[in-house]
């Protein structure tokens, strides 16, 4: 009997210690993401952008050269059917706008001279789910209100607990399975002035926004011999 027990304690030992060589998964450092919800949000990344561009131009010295905003379809001027996205279009109108007010000589079509401004569009799907949390310190700063308060009038209680619903609402976001990546360049020829890549949120309900189009599927007809239709009965004589 101790035998057979020393022989479990080594097996549950040798288990032990194969588990623990394992790396454990380890979360990153809380940070903040930006989401995507509106036009708006979209005409905020433009203007970040065309600040970005500007200053960039201002570095290299730059300030007279024009800039040619292209879609994300690689075609100088507009997309044709079926090659753009809502955000594209959205997105190459804004920028060229801001670049515009932030006095940069910005051209309707490429030349010679012109450095191109390029983005591309990339949405990421998830499929696994991702759990969200309110950040830190906020459930612990709930938790002492609630503890000051216990004694405190129902008014006050009412309004705490209103400021706590508050609270909970602006740092929790619905947390869903699709982000979008939108790198914008600046580019001399082959060679790149600037590049600048942004993450943000999206609502899984509006990831097609941000996609191209898929063609349309084709149907292959053939030919063949039509099924011989059947005679109709005689009418039966009276």
């Amino acid at each position: 009997m101790p035998y057979r027990l020393s022989l479990l304690l080594v097996a549950l030992i040798f288990l032990a210690t194969g588990c623990v060589r394992i790396p454990q998964p380890q979360g990153f450092p809380y940070s903040n993401q930006p989401k995507m919800q509106a036009a708006h949000h979209w005409n905020v990344l433009a203007n970040d952008v065309a600040n970005r561009i500007n200053n960039e131009l201002i570095r290299q010295n730059h300030l007279t050269s024009p800039v040619h905003v292209r879609h994300s379809c690689g075609k100088p001027s507009a997309c044709g059917t079926g090659t753009t996205s809502p955000f594209d279009e959205a997105f190459n109108d804004l920028l060229t706008t801001q670049l515009v007010n932030f006095g940069v000589d910005t051209r309707a079509g490429a030349d010679s001279a012109s450095l191109l401004v390029d983005y591309k569009v990339q949405v990421v799907h998830h499929r696994s789910g991702r759990s969200q949390w309110p950040q830190p310190g906020v459930l612990t700063a709930l938790a002492t209100g609630v503890t000051v308060l216990r004694d405190a009038p129902w008014e006050l209680i009412t309004i705490a607990s209103a400021a706590a619903v508050d609270t909970l609402r602006a740092t929790s976001v619905l947390n869903e399975h699709d982000e979008v990546i939108i790198t914008t360049s600046i580019m001399d020829g082959n060679r790149y002035l600037l590049r600048t890549s942004d993450i943000y949120y999206i609502n899984d309900a509006d990831s097609w926004q941000y996609r191209q189009p898929a063609p349309a599927a084709e149907i292959k007809l053939t030919g063949g011999q039509a099924a011989p239709v059947a005679a109709e009965p005689p009418a039966p004589s009276l």
